[in-house]
């Protein structure tokens, strides 16, 4: 179980959890995290240790003065951010005693983090739903679109999130692509291989990337069954089936057989950071969640009412 926060959710928003260490060249607390965030006004945030603003594991604020040494973990709330309006809401789809389902829209993070806060979906719906117990069960990228499920209470949160840790959840989404141009729509293939395809590879995240790495020289780690929705002469929709959850796992496979999903900006290429285009949404959508509820035992599905703007028309 993770270390409790010494102070109360506030606005939605947890307190920031910092390690500090026990032993080092400065003098205080204080001088410590005056280093660390280099970035801050070094007055502005002594001035918080003087307001008691930083506190300790008991909740008992700390002073400028405290020696290094004297506390391993230090707890505050992250200053306010002028932040970005993301002008697009979510839809409650389900709310029970245990869980909140959602459809998250497109550039909506899942966590407050970065230059969001106030504009993140579990946030949003701790305000909204007067409930600061609210924890995300899983996560989708700020880029997708979908359906995000949510703990409402501490403790039968366990359970599922055993479904995810132990791959006893059916996913199911949906990606738009650029049309190959090898694409024969009478022998639709990605990658020299025949739909449906199985995709599998090894996907480690290294620190301080923000796209991952595929390494070819070992033991696959991911797998991603991929089925043709359909195609026009400008775009293939296809149906992806992950049967394991690793970090931007649907874009990397994609992007391998020769289908990059449209407007991402990682893979396969890895383009210069802009800012979010709204009206060019990343064209993945989680779709479908399936399991059998732990508690009651009763089989549960969720699907999301949204559809990808570049999809080709149904037939």
């Amino acid at each position: 179980m993770g270390m409790r926060s010494p102070l109360p959710v506030r606005d939605g928003v947890g307190a920031t959890r910092l390690h500090v260490p026990l032993q080092g060249s400065w003098p205080t607390i204080s001088a410590y995290m005056v280093e660390r965030f280099f970035h801050l006004e070094p007055d502005r945030l002594l001035r918080r240790f003087d307001q008691g603003e930083i506190v300790a594991r008991d909740g008992a604020p700390l002073n400028r003065d405290t020696p290094l040494g004297a506390q391993e973990f230090v707890w505050y709330y992250r200053e306010p951010l002028v932040e970005r309006d993301i002008p697009f809401h979510e839809e409650i789809l389900h709310v029970d005693d245990h869980l909140v389902v959602i459809d998250k829209p497109h550039f909506l993070p899942t966590t407050p983090g970065g230059k969001y806060l106030q504009n993140s979906a579990l946030v949003r719906l701790r305000n909204r739903l007067d409930n600061p117990e609210l924890t995300p069960i899983h996560r989708l990228d700020r880029a997708t679109a979908g359906i995000l499920m949510f703990s409402a209470r501490p403790d039968t949160r366990g359970a599922y999130q055993l479904l995810f840790e132990n791959r006893r959840v059916e996913k199911v989404y949906e990606a738009v692509s650029a049309l190959p141009p090898d694409w024969d729509p009478a022998d639709p293939r990605l990658g020299g291989l025949p739909f449906p395809i199985v995709h599998r590879n090894h996907i480690e995240k290294l620190r301080g990337n923000v796209c991952v790495r595929v390494a070819p020289d070992r033991e696959p780690n991911s797998e991603t069954l991929v089925e043709l929705i359909g195609a026009d002469d400008r775009v293939l929709h296809t149906l992806l089936r992950p049967h394991s959850g690793r970090m931007h796992q649907l874009r990397v496979h994609l992007a391998a057989l020769g289908a990059g999903i449209l407007h991402d900006p990682f893979y396969p290429e890895l383009l210069p950071e802009a800012p979010d285009d709204f009206t060019r949404p990343l064209q993945l959508l989680a779709r479908e969640l399936r399991f059998t509820d732990p508690l009651s035992g009763a089989p549960r599905e969720f699907r999301t009412k949204r559809v990808l703007q570049d999809a080709p028309p149904a037939r």
